[in-house]
């Protein structure tokens, strides 16, 4: 009975650790998930552009980090006071340049395109888009609309096809989620350190011409205050007043 007993409290503890730890388990997939929601998330836009005008935009992003943008156009038509889809002969050039302003991709797309690149520096990367048209017919009024799609890192793996072509169960493909979106963070720490070390360079050189400034203000002050005794010295002993 005692032995009985014993056992039963010693199964119900099992189940109460395996329940706990499952819990702990799942709280932290949920914070990790949380956590990746608002690193590099894929957002969408649209802007509005004349005849070969360029529009930039800015992303800030970690080095070995796959990114990919789609984009659609369309034309303004004053006839149904909308934008409808636009004519194949108009094209959009895009233009990507890294932090220090080398091109990594520039390349004529169509009306309709999609681009891929892959990060190599850490830092601001500016994306570009304008359009190849040099005929005001295909703009109908100037006005053109385009549809901007980005999404950068984990976000661009296609899980479904992966799990497909590797024949992955559910569970699985969580796993290789969770561990896609950890990669993610580590490089978005990284790029964070990166940043703060710069930053703390940038303030370690200031602060030392700051001080080198300091010591030349001191140093020409008294020069200029021993320049002034001499010539006020010299002064009163040619008017014989000393």
């Amino acid at each position: 009975m005692t032995s009985r007993v014993n056992g039963d409290s010693f199964s119900s503890t099992l189940v109460v650790e395996e329940g706990f730890s499952f819990k702990m388990l799942a709280a932290a997939a949920i914070r990790v998930l949380l956590v990746a929601a608002f690193i590099h998330p894929s957002y969408a836009l649209y802007f509005h552009i004349g005849e070969t005008e360029k529009k930039c935009f800015i992303e800030e992003i970690p080095d070995e980090t796959m990114v990919i943008g789609k984009y659609r156009t369309q034309l303004w038509d004053k006839q149904t006071n909308s934008y409808l889809p636009s004519t194949p002969g108009l094209g959009m050039h895009v233009e990507i340049k890294d932090p220090d302003t080398k091109v990594i991709l520039s390349r004529q797309y169509g009306s309709d395109g999609r681009f891929t690149f892959t990060s190599h520096t850490p830092g601001e990367h500016k994306i570009c888009l304008h359009s190849n048209s040099t005929k005001m017919a295909l703009f109908a009024g100037g006005k053109l609309r385009v549809h901007l799609d980005i999404q950068v890192g984990e976000h661009t793996n296609n899980y479904p096809e992966i799990a497909a072509k590797d024949k992955l169960t559910e569970l699985q493909l969580r796993a290789r989620q969770l561990l896609d979106q950890v990669e993610q963070i580590q490089k978005e720490q990284n790029y964070q350190r990166y940043r703060e070390e710069r930053f703390r360079m940038t303030s370690e050189s200031t602060n030392q011409r700051v001080l080198w400034w300091s010591i030349a203000q001191t140093v020409i002050l008294i020069v200029t205050g021993i320049w002034q005794m001499k010539h006020l010295k010299s002064f009163f002993e040619a008017k014989k007043l000393v």
